[in-house]
């Protein structure tokens, strides 16, 4: 593959590898500005994508020292992962926004210990037989992928133009993926004079062929009940009505008519929702509904930490058919099982 993707007007893009994962890698975007090199997203933190990273930049006539700015969609360790070592070897800055910060930031202050514990009273709640619970008890020392992001310098302000001199980057705020994802709106023509509105990095918010992961925002300190997947469709109807000329996606491939995909995927999670009520004519708890959901693979062959990213996205979409009421918790039941109304 070549090292860099020439999209015309001042904007490039190299696929940086993401280790061991079917994506395969993310698509970084190198935009020019007047005051030097911007990248959207960086990569994940890990030898060879550092040297794809530098590597890219080099076939783009600059390099890694001369990075000016990096704008981050969302917090996950394949989109900010390289954010620190971009900063240290440039001085550059990074923006994210405020509700995608807070995660970076308790990431950085919570022991691993607090995680483990967390995550085994959720899973208690959500069902889990005792067996997957267990090795969460006593975990073993391990490296974590993410557990030290870099702290970005400047909030990413939704409806606002980002400070890029001699650019019109709009953010626009698209919760669902992750509480503080935004897309990226280039509000300039077209370089291929293609109809509509400019050109939108989309982030994993919008994909050519592909849904992103909608599970639940995961902070130990707040019980607020949430609605991800409401806010993910929310957030789809309003990108929709931005109607770009083109969509740049940081997976798969660049593609057009964001609208026609925008409902593409509203089709698809109202005929999941509906699937998922049929599932619940028998009363069930989250691990019950994720195991009977259908996903890439048979239940019996999805990976350890697979399972509970499931079951997330399930008790993510229970909480849309009870916010719907499609669906209700069964008075008494432990864990709490669900059942359709």
């Amino acid at each position: 593959m070549p090292q860099a993707t020439d999209h015309g007007g001042g904007v490039r893009s190299l696929r940086v590898p993401i280790p061991d994962n079917p994506l395969g890698h993310t698509l970084v975007y190198v935009v020019d500005t007047d005051r030097g090199p911007v990248l959207i997203d960086t990569g994940w933190d890990d030898p060879e994508s550092w040297d794809t990273l530098a590597n890219g930049l080099t076939a783009c006539g600059t390099s890694v020292a001369e990075i000016h700015g990096v704008v981050i969609t969302h917090h996950h360790p394949d989109h900010h992962g390289l954010s620190g070592r971009v900063r240290e070897a440039s001085g550059a800055w990074i923006a994210m926004h405020a509700a995608d910060t807070a995660v970076v930031r308790r990431t950085r202050e919570a022991r691993p210990e607090r995680w483990f514990s967390y995550m085994t009273a959720k899973l208690t709640a959500a069902g889990a037989p005792e067996e997957h619970i267990a090795p969460l008890r006593t975990p073993r020392p391990r490296a974590l992928p993410g557990l030290s992001p870099a702290l970005p310098d400047r909030d990413i302000v939704p409806g606002e133009l980002l400070d890029l001199a001699g650019r019109r980057l709009r953010a626009i705020w698209t919760p669902g993926h992750t509480p503080g994802h935004v897309c990226l709106h280039l509000e300039e023509t077209h370089p291929a004079r293609l109809p509509g509105h400019g050109r939108l990095f989309s982030g994993d918010h919008l994909l050519p062929g592909i849904t992103p992961h909608i599970g639940l925002y995961e902070d130990p300190d707040d019980a607020t009940v949430t609605d991800p997947l409401g806010d993910y469709l929310d957030s789809l109807e309003r990108v929709g009505r931005l109607a770009p000329a083109e969509v740049l996606p940081a997976h798969q491939h660049p593609f057009p008519d964001a609208a026609a995909r925008v409902h593409e995927l509203l089709d698809h999670h109202e005929a999941r929702l509906t699937s998922l009520r049929a599932l619940l004519a028998e009363p069930l708890t989250p691990w019950q509904l994720a195991e009977r959901m259908e996903w890439n693979r048979p239940w019996e062959q999805i990976p350890y930490g697979s399972r509970n990213i499931a079951v997330s996205e399930a008790e993510a979409h229970l909480r849309r058919l009870v916010k719907l009421g499609r669906a209700e918790a069964v008075p008494g039941s432990e864990p709490v099982r669900y059942v359709a109304v």
